[in-house]
């Protein structure tokens, strides 16, 4: 406003951003690099087609969620609106790209004949993904959709952000938990005797733990919250004035 430049980033959240970006592309070429190398590429309609899931849930349910939930530490100055069909999209595109790569696992085994939904991997991938879906739908219900009143959003909204970094975290561990069991499943023989195959996924499992933890330590520092704007404070003293039948200086929950 009054052509000010907007308040800089706080110290620091800038330069863990940039790494928490670099980890994740990291670790996308490096899902690319072990699935071109050793397990031949990815193909759609092909013996390589079990090769699309991995990929899919590292960039759907890893990379992509990652962003999505760094969405309101990044965009500090921007609408609140603008910010939140941002959040919205990005955790949509990625919960398409994860079911893409749901839809490949289980045609790759319908077609080779391998059972489905054994595994503690597969449970644990796909809780994080159903649960992923609800969070999705219930965000988008309270904080998108209108009709909900201020004090539904404000006792959602801990559930909400709580179950976002825990799925996160749960997306994260299944897909270490998937790589394990991909790594036994081809290389068991010689997985101890610290083949390239084996050290190039571990160190994938590695970066997935990284880009988490970095992703995780700038959602939680309070300091970096995106602060409330001047506009956003009036507007939403209305919104709950309208929508609760209070007057803006009453006692409020």
């Amino acid at each position: 406003m009054d052509g000010a430049p907007p308040p800089a980033s706080p110290a620091g959240l800038s330069a863990y951003v940039t790494v928490s970006q670099l980890l994740g592309l990291t670790l996308l070429a490096t899902t690319g690099a072990w699935l071109g190398r050793y397990r031949g590429g990815v193909a759609w309609d092909s013996p390589l087609q079990f090769n699309v899931h991995p990929l899919c849930m590292v960039l759907g349910m890893v990379f992509l969620q990652g962003d999505a939930l760094l969405v309101y530490r990044v965009f500090r100055h921007e609408a609140k609106r603008s910010t939140k069909v941002l959040h919205a999209l990005l955790h949509g595109l990625a919960l398409v790209i994860a079911l893409v790569g749901i839809v490949a696992v289980f045609e790759s085994h319908r077609t080779k004949g391998i059972p489905n939904m054994y595994s503690l991997h597969s449970w644990c991938g796909m809780a994080a993904f159903v649960l992923y879906l609800l969070q999705w739908l219930l965000g988008c219900g309270f904080f998108l959709l209108p009709g909900t009143s201020f004090s539904l959003r404000s006792r959602y909204k801990p559930q909400h952000v709580f179950f976002g970094i825990a799925l996160f975290a749960l997306s994260i561990t299944a897909c270490l938990l998937g790589i394990t069991e991909m790594l036994l499943f081809n290389i068991r023989d010689s997985y101890s005797h610290f083949v390239p195959e084996g050290v190039l996924a571990n160190t994938l499992g590695v970066l997935l733990v990284a880009f988490g933890l970095v992703v995780g330590y700038v959602l939680t520092r309070d300091d970096w919250k995106r602060p409330p704007l001047a506009e956003e404070l009036a507007l939403s003293m209305d919104f709950k004035t309208l929508t609760e039948h209070e007057s803006p200086s009453g006692g409020s929950q």
